[in-house]
């Protein structure tokens, strides 16, 4: 009873009548990684449902082929979301790579060919959480950008029905630096399916401000500046996220981005007990600089929940999704990026 008081007084901030969208719209629900609480993350399977689901966007990491492809991974890292471990003919693939400062270890986009890629199968990524996602381990392939954006393309042409794609660019100055840059084949395909305007259901986004910047000279596409809690942008060392969310700092974002992708708690912190308290007002200073607000990322699970919209202590069992997303749509968010976007739609629509 505790738990369910404390969320109803989270729902919804004395001053949320004064704050909305930028735009004055609802806020938009991205799919992120497609229906990824339902299916294995970043597959054409996990795309449709979150199609079907309602979504108004559906968003695939991108990274790069040996031979220049893009491709749909959380990590161009494979051994977590691929049966790759368990392909002896890659064996010898496996190498240790130093990516944006951090070394990682496994197998890697990069090092192998489309044709070769197609032959792993997606898993699910979190299966001490999403236990039925399993079932489905074994069934897809990784699938390209230009495959997800037929799949688009298909069911505008069924249903007459245009669903947004919100790409990001993972490791851009990695990438670059090997001869693999996302930005020419990324906008060629954007181009190619009819997302190439600023009106067009599309952002592209990163946590990276190089390739922003370098993108805002190519294409009228909106662009999104990503924000994590800790750190900052991979490409410019000695800056910080929390320096990016200063007034002045937001003012240079929308000198070159129309958006902010926050880490959902510098929206709405959470206390030392892991409560959800009072918003932050970030989303009041990024409209003020002109910035749309879509936070990530919001799942059903106990264990990414806040205390005040968990069910129990047991981390795979579903807490109050539904009560987390309205306290952050009282705040003023303008969309947000869900694993699970039925419930997000829910709330929204």
């Amino acid at each position: 009873m505790a738990i369910l008081a404390i969320a109803a007084c989270a729902e919804a901030p004395e001053n949320s009548d004064m704050i909305s969208t930028l735009n004055a719209e609802p806020p938009i629900i991205i799919a992120h990684r497609g229906a990824s609480g339902e299916r294995p993350e970043h597959t054409l399977a996990a795309y449709q449902l979150a199609i079907d689901q309602g979504a108004d966007f559906i968003e695939p990491d991108l990274v790069l082929t040996k031979d220049g492809v893009l491709v749909a991974r959380h990590e161009n890292e494979i051994g977590g979301t691929t049966d790759v471990a368990d392909r002896p003919e890659f064996a010898d693939r496996k190498t240790s790579k130093m990516i944006d400062g951090q070394e990682y270890s496994g197998w890697f986009t990069e090092d192998f060919t489309l044709a070769e890629l197609k032959k792993l199968r997606a898993k699910e990524r979190l299966p001490e959480l999403r236990t039925a996602n399993m079932q489905y381990d074994g069934q897809f392939a990784v699938p390209t950008f230009e495959e997800i954006l037929s799949l688009l393309k298909a069911h505008e042409d069924k249903s007459g029905e245009r669903i947004g794609v919100y790409p990001e660019t993972k490791h851009p100055s990695y990438f670059t630096s090997i001869g693999l840059a996302h930005d020419a084949p990324l906008l060629e395909l954007l181009a190619k399916y009819g997302f190439d305007g600023a009106d067009d259901p599309v952002f592209i986004q990163s946590f990276e401000t190089g390739n922003l910047k370098l993108l805002n000279q190519k294409t009228e596409i909106r662009l999104v500046q990503l924000l994590a809690e800790e750190g900052g942008p991979p490409d410019q060392p000695g800056e910080s996220y929390a320096a990016m969310v200063s007034a002045s700092g937001l003012a240079a974002i929308a000198g070159y981005a129309d958006g902010i992708g926050p880490s959902k708690n510098m929206v709405i912190a959470r206390n030392a007990m892991g409560l959800l308290g009072e918003p932050t007002g970030l989303v009041e200073r990024a409209h003020r600089a002109g910035l749309l607000v879509h936070p990530w990322t919001f799942r059903r699970e106990n264990y990414f929940l806040p205390t005040n919209f968990k069910s129990g202590i047991v981390p795979a069992d579903d807490g109050d999704l539904e009560g987390e997303i309205r306290a952050f749509v009282a705040a003023g968010i303008d969309g947000l990026f869900s694993d699970n976007p039925a419930q997000a739609v829910s709330v929204t629509e």
